[in-house]
């Protein structure tokens, strides 16, 4: 079975690859060479790379067969905290801080869902309300927060997230390294087979010695916390945060996930194919500015892509179970 999982693994990396490359010619062909131009290719990698490092960690959660609505929420009030106090405290210290708010808010998503084993979707919806209004709240009076010219002089601030690195933003380099980084913890260590085994089958990877709820528990607090990093890069890039930060990232992440070949039900992932998924909803959503094409028709691609690749995953499940047996 998990053979075949592999397998199934791969094959899903080479058809999102497959996409992705057939995306890229349609849109460049189609926009006149725009959208592959230099200037654009910089703005989408950007935004892929802000967006893959949210989806990382939404795979890591829908690996163990959970699900976390709340990362958008996260990424926003974690952001809007580090540009209210950075002034003040010094972007060291304020970096620290949202990367701890981070940290507590997937404990707490983490130890409810595995503990008290309410349902995550449940628990998430809950957060990402709080959250969201806790934003919304903070950013009321003033509408922004801005960084200023102190904090934007200050390295720490420049190297999370406004400088660039051969032209393109440091983001794109916090992506690769937590790709890198998570490929080997998923691939090289037990904690990626704890993962695996989580989603596949909770109650056999409990009888063959897996600490099924810290391993959740776990995967939570990982999924924040890089929901807390990508929103302080990408606060750190515009600098100034307000209520809006953050905002359908969790659905955009989901999408990313599911689409790189992440099973909904758990028990399979992909980063790369993750990545991939990213950057395919990144340019599509440039491409649809390039068009000038209205901002909500990009809302229902997504809410289309889900649904269809969720209907297409069931599909290769069921494929894969009756092979097995």
């Amino acid at each position: 079975m998990l053979q075949m999982m592999h397998i199934l693994r791969k094959r899903t990396e080479v058809a999102v690859a497959a996409i992705t490359l057939l995306l890229v010619l349609v849109f460049t062909m189609t926009s006149e060479g725009v959208w592959l131009s230099e200037a654009n290719m910089r703005e989408v990698l950007r935004v892929t790379a802000i967006l893959a490092i949210i989806a990382f960690g939404e795979a890591l959660v829908i690996t163990t067969g959970e699900i976390d609505i709340s990362v958008g929420s996260t990424f926003g009030i974690v952001g809007i905290l580090y540009i209210a106090i950075g002034p003040s405290v010094g972007a060291p210290l304020a970096i620290l801080v949202g990367l701890g708010v981070a940290l507590i808010i997937g404990c707490v998503n983490g130890f409810i869902v595995a503990y008290y084993r309410i349902s995550s979707l449940v628990v998430t919806l809950g957060s990402y309300f709080v959250f969201r209004g806790l934003a919304l709240a903070a950013t009321q009076t003033p509408s922004h927060y801005n960084a200023g010219a102190a904090m934007r002089a200050d390295p720490v601030y420049q190297f999370f997230g406004s400088s660039n690195v051969l032209g393109y933003n440091n983001a794109l380099v916090w992506a690769i390294v937590a790709l890198l980084f998570l490929q080997y913890i998923l691939f090289w260590t037990p904690i990626g087979n704890w993962l695996l085994a989580v989603g596949g089958n909770a109650e056999s990877a409990h009888s063959r010695g897996v600490n099924v709820m810290r391993t959740k528990w776990g995967a939570y607090i990982a999924c924040a916390f890089l929901a807390g990093l990508a929103g302080i890069l990408e606060a750190g890039d515009l600098g100034y945060a307000d209520g809006s930060l953050g905002r359908q990232r969790e659905l955009q992440a989901i999408a990313a996930a599911v689409l790189g070949g992440c099973a909904l039900i758990g028990g399979r992932t992909s980063l790369v194919g993750t990545f991939l998924g990213a950057f395919i909803l990144s340019g599509i959503q440039s491409y649809l500015v390039i068009k000038s094409i209205e901002p909500q028709w990009f809302i229902l691609l997504l809410g289309l892509i889900v649904v269809l690749v969720g209907l297409a995953d069931r599909g290769l499940t069921r494929l894969v179970s009756r092979l097995a047996t």
